[in-house]
């Protein structure tokens, strides 16, 4: 398949757009900075277009010829107003030009964020219930994608967890999130570690991430929601220990800050992506590599 890709730049993005290409997909990647990830913009199969999400000519030309659609980028905003010109907008204007365009297939990319305030049951079927600017644009966004009927695309969407990872090319990008490095950062100058008592998550590595994106547009599979993280609950504090593990003679402490956060985790439920994908997903073999990634990015 042709595959239009916004947001292929960034952390996600960048291993989506990898397993695409390891399956022979082609790519038209919409993008603000082209040049950053110069061997992915060099790889065969990858054609780029320049402009934001924002920019409705660019996707619209971008878009033309391509059989399916993945949208990850987020657009960003610190209003209510600027989210919904930024974020929500955006992925209603590109449902539309997807649909024009002749697109059989749309993912949307969500958040867990979007459902809110754990509850004793996490699964697709719970009801949005947005605690944050952030989570209330992806319900909006999900809102738009499932009720697009008449386009007569197959419409999914993906709820990824914490995902994290090594650049997926040499010139690639890390998460955004800055925890993993701050714990490596620490244990370099045997500093103390900071941490939320009991705080932690189901932990997804990127290329776990990226193979539920390819095997969700590979699909036939329409209208569906599927919570994207790993199967196993890992604590913020194993981390840090693994961490101090990984440098011989580091004298750094573990400082908890108690909250009253639960000794027993709320699970987010990842029996559909097994059931419909056979997909089961552990982190713990990658967490390492990961903190020695940021290790000898420190120390150089």
């Amino acid at each position: 398949m042709r595959i239009f890709l916004t947001g292929g730049t960034g952390f996600i993005g960048h291993y989506v757009a990898k397993s695409l290409l390891s399956h022979g997909h082609e790519l038209h990647i919409s993008t603000r900075h082209p040049e950053k990830i110069p061997s992915l913009a060099e790889t065969k199969g990858v054609s780029f277009f320049q402009g934001a999400l924002c920019d409705t000519d660019v996707l619209q030309q971008a878009i033309q010829g391509c059989d399916a659609c993945i949208h990850i980028a987020l657009g960003w905003g610190e209003t209510p107003t600027t989210m919904l010109k930024n974020d929500t907008l955006a992925t209603a204007t590109l449902l539309e030009l997807a649909a024009n365009a002749g697109c059989e297939k749309f993912i949307y990319t969500s958040s867990t964020a979007a459902m809110g305030q754990m509850r004793p049951s996490m699964d697709e079927t719970c009801v949005n219930l947005p605690v944050d600017l952030y989570g209330a644009t992806k319900a909006a966004g999900e809102a738009y994608v499932l009720g697009f009927r008449r386009s007569g695309m197959k419409r999914n969407i993906i709820r990824p967890g914490y995902t994290f990872g090594n650049p997926a090319f040499p010139d690639g990008c890390s998460q955004p999130d800055t925890r993993f490095a701050k714990i490596a950062e620490a244990v370099l100058n045997n500093q103390p570690i900071h941490i939320i008592k009991n705080d932690g998550t189901q932990f997804i590595h990127a290329s776990q991430q990226a193979e539920v994106f390819t095997r969700l547009i590979e699909s036939n599979l329409n209208e569906e929601i599927f919570l994207a993280l790993g199967e196993t609950w890992i604590s913020w504090k194993e981390i840090a220990e693994r961490a101090i593990a990984l440098v011989p003679g580091c004298s750094s402490q573990i400082i908890e800050e108690d909250l009253g956060w639960s000794e027993s985790p709320m699970f987010f439920s990842v029996r559909k992506i097994s059931e419909v994908f056979g997909l089961q997903f552990d982190s713990r073999p990658f967490l390492d590599s990961h903190i020695n990634y940021y290790l000898e990015k420190f120390k150089n």
